[in-house]
């Protein structure tokens, strides 16, 4: 081997990157668009959980003045604003219920002879309806409570045990697989449809194939929608495989309609063939498609909430969440295999992805009509 011959084979090479100002671009946005959003992802704590406090605590009249204790009051005070918005309620059953319909993660409520029986050395109980199908979210609600009620009892000089009885609304049995998969299954349908679906369109503009089918009597919208059929009924397979591998292999919990959480994820599939089709538009040969997909591949990894909650995003970046479709998705299968919802509890994010599948097969057309005229 000359050393010659393949360092003038090095600097052809840097010579052609010199000329392909895109392929430059990509070598340093990539890596720095990666760190940041890697980097913001996670460097957030959850915040800005909702939880439902019911205090009915009566509270102890102490001392000459006549003041009133009340440790429950305390505690509620010590509670992490950061990590918990608190809102206050009277009725324990309508809280339960916006917890159960999704307005809050948690009820935490104190009897009306807390205080007293906190004073006394008697048993003392804080009870804890939680939403347990989001684990880290669980977590944090638990801990915060946990932290409040060490902080009143030395405030106090107390060092009673307090019992904290939990109660869990959702999830009740639920690992942390079984929140991690359905996150998995969009993720992994979000990619490789779009990726196939990208790089297969590309294919036929590099071929020619599409300009001769755009000189042919097919309209732009007979097409795409060609196109989309295919590799909406390719990756709606490979959600009926994820979901079998899931449930057979994984042994995830399904609390909810099993059709439903299949009809989420294939609906992905069509949202994500429509994107690839889309994204085609903007690349001339497979090697510039294939430069987009970090900044269609990374924010939904990240942002989605398929490993970290979307409430321990940033609250500045919390927004562009749901801007990615995989987000929806994520929300709403988990809602159906771990809460048991049903298609009114989940219709929001069913019609996002309909609009967005919409939107992007329709602006797939309109690049098209560019493209022939």
């Amino acid at each position: 081997m000359k050393r010659f011959r393949f360092l003038s084979v090095t600097r052809r090479v840097f010579r052609d990157l010199r000329n392909d100002r895109r392929s430059l671009a990509m070598i340093l946005i990539a890596p720095v668009f990666a760190m940041f959003i890697f980097g913001l992802a996670f460097s957030g704590e959850v915040s800005d959980v909702r939880v439902i406090v019911v205090n009915h605590d009566q509270g102890v009249t102490t001392g000459a003045g006549g003041e009133t204790v009340s440790a429950a009051e305390e505690i509620i005070s010590n509670l992490d604003r950061e990590v918990l918005d608190v809102v206050e309620e009277d009725d324990i059953d309508q809280a339960i219920q916006q917890v159960r319909g999704g307005d809050a993660f948690a009820v935490i409520s104190f009897p009306e002879d807390f205080t007293s029986s906190v004073l006394s050395g008697g048993a003392a109980t804080i009870e804890l309806d939680l939403d347990k199908s989001n684990i880290n979210v669980a977590n944090s609600i638990t801990k915060s409570i946990n932290e409040a009620l060490l902080a009143t009892m030395d405030e106090m000089g107390k060092q009673l045990p307090i019992t904290i009885n939990t109660v869990a609304v959702y999830g009740a049995e639920a690992s942390f697989m079984d929140f991690f998969v359905p996150g998995i299954m969009a993720f992994v349908v979000y990619l490789i449809t779009t990726l196939l679906t990208l790089v297969a369109f590309v294919g036929e503009r590099t071929s020619g194939t599409l300009d001769r089918m755009l000189a042919t009597p097919l309209t732009e919208r007979e097409i795409v929608m060609g196109y989309a059929v295919t590799f909406s009924i390719i990756g709606t397979g490979q959600a009926l495989l994820l979901l079998i591998i899931g449930i057979l292999v994984f042994k995830i919990t399904v609390v909810g309609n099993i059709l439903l959480a299949f009809l989420v994820i294939a609906l992905l599939a069509v949202v994500s063939q429509a994107l690839g089709i889309l994204l085609s538009s903007t690349a001339k040969r497979e090697a510039q498609a294939i430069q987009v997909l970090p900044f269609v591949i990374l924010p939904a990894f990240l942002l989605s909430g398929i490993f970290w909650p979307v409430e321990a995003i940033p609250a500045w970046l919390r927004p562009l969440s749901y801007l990615v479709p995989p987000t929806y998705a994520v929300d709403a299968s988990r809602s159906v295999m771990l809460k048991g919802w049903g298609i009114s509890s989940i219709w929001i994010d069913i019609v996002a992805l309909l609009a967005m599948a919409v939107f992007f097969l329709a602006l797939a057309v309109w690049s098209l009509k560019v493209r022939r005229d």
